[in-house]
């Protein structure tokens, strides 16, 4: 129940009841600032009061209380989301950068090979023996000498076979004589034909022992065959040899050969004039180039392999005969291959994809096809560009959007 009031007083509590609906309603429509600075000024003590005072019914007051509470959730409800948004930026502009490795893609001529295994063959080769028996008289270089074309290098003992020269000479003189009075008595008939076929035979047996002897002579003296360089000699002066020792043998180094089997399934990538690299184990940071200049025309039937050759260079002659050989058949050469190392690669099945970084310093996978391989680099030949920059170390912390921070690969290769 409530107590009477006056007309007058009713008019009062509306007016008071008027302000307060007002002051509720506009305090929806202020700003979030403006609303919090209302309600730390009003009184809530004299508001309640007021409502005492006015004896407001239990419908009005329950209306007033609900507005009340749904603005506190409406302030409630945007603080929340400008906490966040604040949050996110803090968040946003405090993000650590993951430091990694990069570098940056470029173009370069690269050339597709075919690697093989080969053995190093001198140019020209000869192993020098002697044609005659005798003792050797004179040696005429020094072992491991080079040598120039028609140099005396062995002198064998020649007088017994200039002994020899001077009787078949004789013998010969002598059967000419007969052989001339022979051909004169046969024609006046003073003797047979038989005689004088006999002594015709005697003269050519007698002119091929002269020469034969001469030949033995001239085998006394044995020459280099060509320019080359001297190897060990197996004999010494004053030693005695037979028909068919071996004295001493000659190489020509300067060009040498690389002699290689080729697989039949590479036979038509391989002309004369191909190029080929060369590395031995004995010089393993250097390479050697050469050309093709032979393939055979035939396939090992065993092997399914045919026999390449191919002219190296060797002006300083520090490639030998014999020497063991890894050879890389050039097949093919792109001049303008987009290059990347294989570190920056990340396999997943037979999908190949990398990290590439945008201008914001973030990272975004991006799938590539690759091609050849060589030196720790991969050609890519599709996926990137020209001077894309791909990060090489440091995958595992990262994922698509990530800012880095970036050293690239060349800086810590200098340092």
């Amino acid at each position: 129940m409530y107590p009477f009031y006056s007309n007058q007083k009713l008019s009062v509590e509306r007016t008071n009841k008027m302000r307060v609906i007002k002051k509720l309603i506009s305090g929806f429509i202020e700003t979030n600032g403006g609303f919090a600075k209302y309600c730390y000024r009003a009184d809530m003590f004299r508001l309640g009061q007021n409502i005492k005072l006015l004896k407001i019914g239990w419908r009005n007051l329950a209306q007033v209380l609900s507005g009340f509470l749904l603005f506190v959730f409406l302030l409630l409800s945007i603080l929340f989301y400008t906490g966040c948004e604040n949050k996110k930026a803090v968040r946003h502009s405090g993000e650590m950068a993951v430091n990694v490795i990069a570098y940056k893609s470029r173009k370069q001529p690269i050339s597709e090979k075919i690697s093989l295994v080969g053995n190093m063959a001198a140019n020209e080769y000869v192993e020098i023996q002697s044609e005659i028996d005798g003792i050797v008289e004179s040696i005429g270089f020094e072992e491991g000498q080079n040598v120039e074309k028609g140099r005396i290098l062995f002198r064998i003992d020649e007088k017994k076979l200039k002994a020899s020269l001077a009787q078949t000479e004789a013998n010969l003189k002598l059967s000419q004589a007969s052989a001339d009075r022979y051909k004169t008595l046969i024609v006046s008939g003073v003797v047979s034909k038989q005689e004088y076929d006999q002594s015709m035979a005697i003269l050519e047996a007698d002119e091929a022992t002269v020469k034969l002897t001469k030949a033995q002579l001239s085998d006394a003296t044995i020459v280099a065959p060509f320019d080359g360089v001297m190897s060990a000699r197996s004999v010494s002066e004053g030693q005695f040899i037979t028909k068919g020792t071996s004295l001493t043998s000659i190489i020509n180094q300067n060009p040498m050969k690389a002699e290689f089997n080729l697989p039949e399934r590479y036979l038509s990538k391989v002309k004369e004039r191909q190029e080929i690299e060369i590395t031995v184990a004995a010089y393993p940071e250097k390479k050697f180039n050469g050309k093709v200049y032979f393939v055979a025309p035939q396939i090992d039937e065993l092997t399914r392999t045919a026999l390449v050759k191919a002219r190296v260079p060797n002006p300083d002659g520090i490639l030998r005969r014999g020497m063991f050989a890894n050879l890389n058949l050039i097949v093919d050469i792109q001049n303008n291959a987009i290059i990347i190392p294989e570190t920056a690669m990340m396999l997943k099945g037979d999908e190949v994809s990398v990290f590439a970084v945008d201008n914001e310093d973030r990272v975004h996978v991006k799938k590539i096809e690759v091609g050849l391989r060589f030196d720790g680099m991969v050609q890519v030949l599709s996926g990137l560009k020209e001077d894309e920059v791909v990060v090489t170390e440091g995958h595992q912390k990262l994922r698509d959007g990530v800012k880095v921070n970036m050293k690239f690969q060349e800086e810590t290769e200098k340092s």
